[in-house]
This record gives structure tokens, sequence and C-alpha cells, in this order.
């Protein structure tokens, strides 16, 4: 493919006819854990790279492979290197290039287990981390001026969707020389494209939009070859490596990517506006909405809003525990991303790890329901949204 093809047709085509065999129309799942040579030189010039192949699953597969050539397509990076799950693509990234004395410089509300990696491992190995507030650019720019190896944004944030202007930030990131990593899993490719906006790395959960069915666990990076072969070695050698079922599983449901995300946005639109209008709800989180505080930089750097949002309810978790077992058409998990709408509080999916006063210090309310619109009719879902609020307004004191 060229560069020129649109998105929708790059989730379909992007990355896979290398690997078709016997005529196959779809990327075969490779099994085997390894690959024979008869010759040795020519084994000898795989293992070291110097021509292409495979010589054992810890370090590459067919199939993980046509994954990678698609992600990397889609966010029109060099290269990419993919993982066993999301957390594998941040921790291996993050352990890749920090070493005792650096220092990162990030945001508050980034998922709960890259929180916990700021707060918890990397002190413990001599990391300094300075974590500023969230859309707060020129705190950031003066925390980032005083020297860091690493800026990471994470833009919607979990579960809070707040938005970080993104090529401001990587420009103050390279004015000081720090490397800049964007989270870009809410967002998706089809949304928006962080490597076009300055950053130097993309990291996705492969396991939420990018799967869409929620059965297969994945991550990937993209960004620029030589800091790719960098992540790569360290996973290679810690092992974090995605399974080749996984890997086929993913791949197809990135095929239907741009028509999934397309509906998710347009159902959570429509939820969100229709939020607003009950008493019953707080406050609504969503980057589409005029009246969220960064409107206008996502309205610049994304391409529609995403199918994700949260919302808080008068009575806190109290009503939250009424609320969301009466919804119908709502999975209760912790899981986003899916065809089907998904539910759950942040103190029991994104932010499990934290305290409830860690929570309350990231602006997160215990009353927080994060909603990840699926991909059935907004109508029904707010129907469903109508009737359970209608109970709990019946049965509750709020």
């Amino acid at each position: 493919m060229t560069n020129q093809e649109k998105i929708g047709t790059k989730t379909v085509w992007a990355g896979e006819s290398e690997y078709l065999v016997h005529g196959a129309t779809q990327v075969p799942v490779v099994l085997s854990v390894s690959y024979g040579y008869d010759d040795m030189d020519e084994w000898y010039d795989v293992a070291i790279g110097k021509k292409k192949g495979h010589i054992y699953g810890r370090n590459t597969n067919p199939t993980v492979q046509a994954f990678e050539d698609k992600i990397k397509a889609l966010e029109g990076a060099e290269a990419a290197t993919s993982f066993s799950t999301g957390m594998a693509a941040i921790s291996n990234t993050l352990s890749t290039f920090l070493f005792p004395g650096d220092r990162i410089v990030s945001i508050k509300d980034t998922y709960g287990g890259t929180n916990k990696i700021f707060t918890e491992f990397l002190p413990r190995q001599q990391v300094e981390v300075t974590l500023c507030e969230t859309g707060h650019h020129e705190q950031i720019e003066a925390e980032v001026k005083k020297g860091c190896k690493i800026l990471y944004l994470e833009t919607p944030t979990n579960p809070t969707v707040k938005i970080t202007d993104i090529e401001r930030m990587a420009e103050a990131g390279h004015r000081a020389g720090a490397l800049v990593i964007v989270d870009n899993t809410f967002a998706t490719p089809i949304n928006q494209n962080p490597l076009s906006l300055g950053a130097d790395l993309v990291i996705h959960s492969a396991t939420k939009f990018l799967g869409g069915h929620a059965d297969a666990l994945g991550g990937a990076v993209c960004g620029a070859k030589h800091l790719i072969e960098q992540i790569y070695h360290y996973r290679e050698i810690n092992g974090a490596t995605m399974d080749p079922m996984a890997a086929y599983l993913i791949l197809r449901g990135m095929k239907t990517l741009h028509l999934r995300v397309r509906q998710q946005c347009q159902g959570a639109m429509k939820i969100a506006k229709y939020l607003q209008t009950k008493s019953i709800v707080e406050a609504v989180y969503y980057p589409g909405l005029e009246t969220h505080p960064n409107h206008e930089i996502a309205k610049k750097q994304m391409a529609d809003f995403g199918g994700m949002l949260s919302f808080s309810v008068k009575g806190g978790v109290d009503t939250v525990r009424e609320l969301l077992p009466k919804l119908k058409y709502a999975n209760r998990a912790a899981n986003l991303g899916a065809v089907e709408t998904i539910v759950g509080p942040a103190r029991t999916t994104s932010h499990v790890e934290c305290t409830p006063e860690e929570r309350a210090a990231m602006g997160i309310p215990e009353g927080l329901i994060r909603y990840s619109c699926g991909i059935e009719d907004a109508e029904d879902l707010i129907a469903d949204l109508e009737q359970a609020f209608a109970r709990v307004e019946n049965s509750i004191k709020v």
C-alpha cells in the first residue's frame, strides 16, 4: 500500500499481503515456536537481523508481524513492535529509556496502572517523577523546561477524558531534548495520530478499540525505526511477547475499526448530550461537548471525539451500586472499546489499584461512571439509561 489510501481502506488491507500463503485471503495463525534452517549462514543472517525471517517465537512471529505492520500503517510510523498487553507496552517502553537519575514529566490523570508505575515503581528505580495538572499546559512546559528524559502524555485520559495539546507539548518536550510519548488508546488511529502532531512514540492497548471484541490481550508501540529497535530489543529479552492467536484476533478486529469507531463516536455524542439533561447527573465528561474545558484543543487535533465518556451521579457510590445493575445493554466489566457497551466505576476499573484518596487527588469522584459506548443503536442505549435512572430516582434520595 501507499500513503495515499484513506484510513478505512488501510484498516482492511494494510500489512497483510506479505503474510498470505497458499492463496489464503486471511493471515494465518502461525503457532510454531521455532523456525528451521538448513543453511547455517542464512540462519545466522536472520538471527542477527541481516535478513528477514524468524527464528524463535519470543522474538518474532509472522502473524504478530502482520499486526505490527497494520498498526504501523494506521499510525503513519516507520516501525512498530508489539506486546502481550497494553501495560507491557507502557512499562517496557519506559524501562527501555529510563535509568537511575533520569527524570520523567507526565500528568496526574493517566490510567491507574500507568500512574502506579509513576508513583511506585519508577521512584524505586531512582527515577524522578513529576506529575502535572492535566490540561495545565504552562505548568507542564515549566516542568519540562527544567529538564527531563521523557514527557509522557495520555489524551484523552482514562477515565475523565481530559485533553492535552499534543503539538504544543511535543514542541516543549523537544526544546528540552525529551522523548515525547503519547498513549493513544482512547482516541485510536481513526481519530488521532500523535506522530503527525510531533510525538516520538505512540502507545496502544490493543486489547481495547483495536481488537474491539473483548477476546484478546495485546499492546503496541509505533514510532521511528531507531527508537522501536531499542524497545524491541528490551522486549525480546524480557519476554512480554504478543501471542499469535491474540494477534490474529486483533487483526480481525482491526478490519472493522473505522466502522466501529464511527458508530461509537456518534453514539457517545448523543449519550453525552442526553446525560446533560438529567438532574441525577452531576457532571458529564466528553470532549465533544462544547462545555468540555478542552473542547477547542480536541477539535484541533482529533478527527472525532471518541467512544469513551464518563459521568458522575448524585449520591456517589450508593447511586452507582443501584444504577449499574439496572442497565440491560451494558456489561459491567473492567474493559472498554468493545462492540458491546461497557460500564463501571473508576474504583473497580481504571483506578482499582488506587486508594480513594489517590483517586480524589486525581479529580476522580467515587460516583464517577466510565461509559464505553458500543455499536448498539444510540436510541436504545439512551432508553436503557432512562429506565435505569427512573428506577434509581424512585428508590434513592438524590
